[in-house]
């Protein structure tokens, strides 16, 4: 089931956003919870913001070590929070492309 804050959101094959300028808090939230992520902690939400701030700044999603790197997270922890492939689904939840270098 698609959560209504979904519905007028386009994203592509791979679910990620195409206009990132419909990104919200909330829509974030609906996101993480179809990544199997019910609650967004204010760790989460570091990390997502920081990320959000990187890719304004760049243009581009933060890699896995930008992000450890970025925040002094150490992969294991950031593994814990974003679980099976922590760049990508941070990068879905905060509304930015695909990382480079994702599979």
């Amino acid at each position: 089931m698609v959560a209504p804050a979904l519905t007028a959101v386009k994203f592509d094959t791979e679910g990620f956003m195409i206009d990132k300028s419909q990104w919200t808090r909330e829509l974030a939230v609906e996101i993480a919870r179809q990544e199997g992520i019910e609650t967004l902690t204010d760790e989460h939400w570091r990390i997502i913001d920081f990320c959000r701030k990187t890719g304004e700044q760049t243009g581009k999603s933060p890699t896995l070590r930008n992000i450890t790197d970025g925040i002094g997270i150490s992969t294991k922890e950031l593994f814990s929070l974003f679980p099976k492939g922590p760049a990508k689904k941070v990068a879905k939840i905060a509304g930015l492309g695909k990382p480079e270098g994702c599979v």
